[in-house]
């Protein structure tokens, strides 16, 4: 059996773009392409209660708005922007102990936030999320206290920053780093190239 290529994608589920990015990811799965998701905390300044988000508005929201319409994902400005350091590191250490729910588990957390205005903050929230798609919260909940899944999330980061990650969305295909929402063709591209290449 040949093995499938691989592509790192490195995410935080409070990035608009990274939300829109799932469709992209769909795109390089499409392909054939295995997408390795890995998190990488954009805004860690964001204290623990988070932050006021503001207005969204201008081109920017418009073309935002569009493209989560086109990708079928409803999008709800949130309010307030959380911290997701306990979010991203539960979704790492799900992704390392249980791979074939992580997919799900980063989807609904993405929708908990974008569609659902749920607090991604809110240990709870995460708890709950991991458990509707089977994990054992006996097993997260010691990952999440003593520090485990931290140290998962801050290896992903390190690989990110090592291969020059330094905002999300950033995927690495065929060993070119992509950072932003590039449209939809350039990934169907990019998808081609990666599984011609070799």
């Amino acid at each position: 059996m040949v093995s499938r290529e691989s592509v790192q994608h490195w995410f935080d589920f409070i990035c608009p773009f990274c939300y829109v990015g799932q469709q992209r990811n769909d795109i390089l799965e499409r392909h054939g392409l295995d997408v390795v998701q890995l998190p990488f905390q954009i805004h860690p300044g964001i204290p623990p209660e988070g932050i006021d988000a503001g207005p969204r508005v201008g081109p920017m929201y418009t073309t935002l708005e569009r493209e989560a319409a086109e990708a079928g994902l409803p999008l709800n400005w949130p309010v307030r922007l959380p911290d997701t350091r306990t979010a991203l590191a539960a979704a790492e250490w799900v992704r390392l102990f249980r791979p074939d729910v992580s997919d799900g588990f980063n989807r609904d957390l993405f929708a908990a936030h974008f569609a659902l205005g749920e607090d991604l903050g809110d240990t709870a929230v995460i708890e709950r999320h991991a458990n509707e798609v089977g994990v054992d919260l006996d097993d997260l909940r010691p990952a999440l206290t003593t520090g485990t899944a931290m140290a998962a999330l801050l290896g992903a980061e390190s690989t990110g920053a090592l291969l020059g990650v330094r905002a999300t969305p950033s995927w690495l295909i065929a060993g070119e780093l992509i950072t932003g929402l590039l449209p939809q063709w350039e990934f169907e591209r990019l998808a081609d190239k990666a599984t011609s290449h070799g």
